[in-house]
Parts: structure tokens; C-alpha cells; sequence
């Protein structure tokens, strides 16, 4: 009994566990000594399928093959792997009892990003909430991560977020952009999807300076800045009037982002006309504004050279009869009250000099009397 054991066939080594990505072969061996004339088979241990028997392949699935190469080993192969595959494998020989080992055949899949649940691009209205979904597959399970196109910080502040899911409350335009949802499973290749969020919102207006200055014959610019989605549409107008381009005024805009936008018009020379208010008119789908500029005038100045300091020249006006016998009488009777305050104050400096010589008087006769009182004194 003994020498018979000895001499039926044994395992030569274990069949080794093996992962392979998806889509690339797998080679499973089974190493037999002293087989004799006993049969080797390959099994699907879950399902108990024979897949081959010696060299025959009994399975109808193609991507199988098997092999017997230097005498003892039995080489299974599976081409184009996919997850269905993946399993416990069975070296069998038909002995009395049966022999057999087994291995196991591990599948590893890159993440994929579903297209149910994850969130597709989306339109919402500033001041709502929003949510942002990403699920994906693979094996294993994928780690799923959100950021924004261009490292832009997220709703959390941070640059990143590692969740399925996260929740912007009370959006705002500042939110508008592409999200990126990215997969890994350390199985390359890592996988994205791009979500872009659309922020509408009625249009805004700033202006740094309301009010500006200018004089004839300057060449003016003045600018708007504006904010609204979806796109607006911008203009110029004056006394109820669209300015468009021509050779007085040159209007202009420029998008500093999607929803951003510097309006400019250019006066190209000042003229006497061109004073007053001016409105930059901001409209879109979801309603209108606009802004108001003055714009005043500022006289030119003028120097004399010949005397300094500076001296500025006033706008030359044509002077009335009315108003020049007006100014004559006002310089008549402005010279008369000048004649009047003279000679007030000449009769009272006399007067100040009369009292300043009776004070002096009246001290002097005070002082020869004490010294003649003094006399009469010592003379006793």
C-alpha cells in the first residue's frame, strides 16, 4: 500500500495566486511529477465547469488555451481577462481519491465614471443650493475626488474634496465653472469627469468715477464695469440716445471672464455739446440696469509771461449799457465811502492825540506840586 502511494503522482509546487488587470492574459500553472497515464483537468471551482482535460479544451470560451510543456507542467492561459473571470482555479488528476490543488485568479479593473448617477453639466440660479454627484466602478473600489478646473479653490475652501457627493449652498457666480470628478483605484489609469456649473444672475454695474472733469478739445474715455450671465448685451446712450461708433465717439468692450465685461467709450475730442450725463446700459435674459457719468466742464487756464505768478483767465463776456452804469455808480460810490472812512479816521487820530496831551499835561503839573509841598518841608 505504501509503495503504491509512493508511486502515484504529486504536486510539484502550488499554484500561485495571480492579479491581472483587466484585459491582459492569465497564466495559471500546475505542476505534476510522476503523472503516469492519469488524466489532468482544469476546473472553474464556483461553477464546477471542466475547462480542459490533458491538452483538449473542453470549454466553448476561446480565450482559453492549454499547454503541456517539459513533462510536468500544465499551463492554463486566459487571454483578454475580463472581471467575470476572475476566481478560485482547480489542478485536478483523476486518481483514486482525486487530486487536486487550487489557485486564485484576482482581476483588477481601472475606475470607470458612470454616467447614472453623476451629476452632468447644470444651470442653476445664484442664491440656490446645488449638488454634485460622481459614482464610479472598478476593482477595487475607486476613491473619488472633487476639484475645480484650474486649482480654484471649492466651496470648502480647500483645493479638494474627497467625497461622491458635496453640496454648495446658496451659490454664486464666484462658484461658476468647470468641477472635476476624478477616480482612482491605483490601477492606471486614473479617470475624470468635467462638470461645468452655469450661474445665472441679473446684471450689476460699477463706476469708479461718477463724475468727470474735462476741457474742449480733450480726448475723453469713459469706462463701466459690468457683471451678468448668461451674456449681456452693452451700449452707450445719451439724451436718450444709443451712441454708436462714428467720428466723435468710439465705444468698446472687453470680457475680462465669462460674465465680466469693461465698457469704455471714448470722446475723441471734448466739444461744448458733449457735456452732461452719460449711461453705460446693461441688459440680459434675466433683466436690465445702468449707470450714470457727468461729465463737466473745466475752463482752460492761461499765464502771463511777462509777470509772475500765474494768473488765470477768465471766459470774456460782451458788458451791457445796463450793466456798465451799474458798475460806474458802485465804483463812485465806493470811492465816496472810501474819502468818508478817511477822513473818520483822521479826525479821530486828532483826538487821540489831544487826550495823549492832556494825560502828559495833567502828570507834569502833579509833579511840581509834590515838589514844592517837599520844600516847604525841609525848609521849616
Amino acid at each position: 500500500m505504501i509503495g503504491r502511494l509512493a508511486n502515484l503522482p504529486k504536486f510539484g509546487e502550488p499554484i500561485q495566486n495571480l492579479t491581472v488587470a483587466l484585459g491582459r492574459e492569465a497564466i495559471l500553472i500546475c505542476v505534476i511529477d510522476n503523472l503516469q497515464t492519469y488524466k489532468v483537468a482544469w476546473l472553474r471551482v464556483d461553477t464546477q465547469t471542466i475547462l480542459t482535460i490533458q491538452t483538449h479544451v473542453i470549454t466553448k470560451n476561446h480565450r482559453m488555451t492549454i499547454t503541456h510543456v517539459e513533462g510536468r507542467k500544465w499551463v492554463l492561459r486566459i487571454k483578454d481577462v475580463k472581471e467575470s473571470d476572475k476566481g478560485w482555479y482547480m489542478c485536478q488528476v483523476n486518481t483514486d481519491p482525486m487530486r487536486n490543488q487550487i489557485g486564485f485568479l484576482n482581476v483588477v479593473v481601472p475606475p470607470n465614471i458612470l454616467d447614472y448617477p453623476t451629476s452632468t453639466d447644470m444651470v442653476v440660479r445664484e442664491g440656490s443650493n446645488v449638488t454634485l454627484k460622481c459614482a464610479a466602478s472598478g476593482s477595487p473600489q475607486p476613491v473619488i475626488m472633487w476639484r475645480r478646473e484650474g486649482n480654484e479653490p471649492i466651496s470648502t475652501g480647500a483645493s479638494s474634496l474627497n467625497a461622491s457627493t458635496f453640496t454648495i449652498s446658496r451659490v454664486n457666480r464666484l462658484h461658476m465653472g468647470a468641477y472635476l470628478c476624478i477616480a482612482s483605484n491605483g490601477i492606471p489609469p486614473s479617470v475624470s469627469k468635467r462638470v461645468m456649473l452655469i450661474v445665472h444672475f441679473p446684471p450689476m454695474i460699477w463706476i469708479q468715477d461718477q463724475l468727470v472733469g474735462a476741457a474742449l478739445g480733450q480726448r475723453l474715455t469713459l469706462e463701466c464695469n459690468s457683471e451678468a450671465f448668461p451674456r449681456s448685451i452693452n451700449y452707450w446712450m445719451k439724451n436718450d440716445t444709443i451712441i454708436t461708433q462714428g467720428k466723435r465717439f468710439e465705444p468698446s468692450t472687453h470680457e475680462a471672464s465669462n460674465y465680466k465685461v469693461v465698457m469704455k467709450l471714448t470722446i475723441k475730442e471734448v466739444d461744448i455739446g458733449d457735456f452732461g450725463t452719460y449711461k453705460c446700459v446693461v441688459k440680459n435674459s434675466l433683466g436690465e440696469t445702468d449707470g450714470s457719468i457727468k461729465v463737466y466742464h473745466i475752463p482752460s487756464t492761461t499765464t502771463t509771461p511777462t509777470t509772475p505768478p500765474t494768473t488765470t483767465s477768465l471766459p470774456i463776456t460782451t458788458e451791457t449799457p445796463y450793466r456798465k452804469n451799474h458798475r460806474d455808480r458802485y465804483r463812485e460810490n465806493s470811492a465816496n465811502l472810501e474819502d468818508q472812512r478817511e477822513k473818520e479816521a483822521f479826525v479821530d487820530n486828532d483826538t487821540k492825540s489831544d487826550a495823549s496831551v492832556g494825560r502828559h499835561f495833567t502828570a507834569r503839573m502833579d509833579l511840581t506840586v509834590l515838589l514844592a509841598l517837599l520844600m516847604i518841608h525841609f525848609l521849616r
